[in-house]
């Protein structure tokens, strides 16, 4: 399968497409010159799309997602050449500790606001790890001297600002929050439901969607839409030709 293909198979839209195409030739990179290679940071989503796109080109091993920290949400790609084992993190990324005082209460977003504002897109950004009276900043190391320069303070509260260890990173305790739903194939639900479609399919026209992955034994990627409007008297346990909805679990991390 040619790099064209590759790219028609896995890109869902342009602008995942150009992000696909980054990625390849970051993989050609590394194995054409033998040297170690590195993305941006990658959402969730990104990161899912980008091992379709590996699994598709038959690239099962000499790559590596890395986000400074084993829980990390936002990582990576990191393409190793023959003679390195693993990926050596530091290259490409370093952290940040932004420290204020413990009575100002600021949050993910305040951060990622003053960071946006400094023109700073979130490529360059990983995980913003938000503690009492300090944050954590895992950023790509080209953008850290400038961010050390310029980053003085998030809204209102000033900051100080130093480079740290990524083996030295405050990791807060995970929050999440788990929403119960279930995915329907027919568009006969109240509002609230959401019904699953495949991903080359049109949605409804009272839904508003996005991408979601089947869980269960299928493995089949498929578009989950929400349905808007009026809600129903209740949810149908079944679908078109008797086809059971299938439940879900969705972990929401809490910032």
């Amino acid at each position: 399968m040619d790099r064209r293909q590759l790219l028609d198979r896995a890109a869902q839209s342009g602008e995942e497409r150009v992000l696909l195409a980054h990625i390849l030739d970051k993989c050609e990179q590394s194995r054409q010159r033998n040297i170690p290679a590195a993305t941006d940071f990658l959402s969730p989503a990104e990161q899912r799309a980008a091992q379709e796109l590996l699994h598709a080109a038959a690239i099962h091993e000499g790559y590596a997602f890395r986000g400074g920290y084993e829980r990390a949400e936002r990582k990576m790609l990191f393409f190793l050449p023959d003679w390195q084992e693993e990926a050596d993190e530091s290259e490409s990324m370093t952290a940040l500790r932004c420290t204020y005082r413990k009575e100002d209460t600021l949050t993910h977003r305040d951060f990622l606001g003053s960071l946006m504002a400094q023109g700073i897109t979130r490529e360059k950004l990983g995980d913003i790890l938000v503690s009492e009276g300090s944050c954590d900043l895992i950023v790509s190391r080209d953008i850290a001297p400038y961010l050390l320069q310029n980053v003085t303070s998030a809204g209102r509260v000033k900051l100080s600002v130093s480079e740290i260890e990524l083996s030295g990173l405050n990791i807060p305790e995970l929050k999440v929050k788990e929403i119960r739903e279930r995915l329907f194939d027919e568009p006969r639900q109240g509002a609230g439901a959401y019904l699953l479609r495949p991903r080359t399919a049109q949605p409804p026209r009272n839904a508003q969607g996005g991408r979601a992955r089947c869980a269960g034994r299928c493995g089949l990627r498929a578009r989950a839409w929400k349905i808007r409007g009026r809600r129903g008297r209740g949810s149908q346990q079944k679908g078109k030709n008797g086809a059971v909805a299938a439940p879900i679990l969705v972990r929401r991390r809490m910032q």
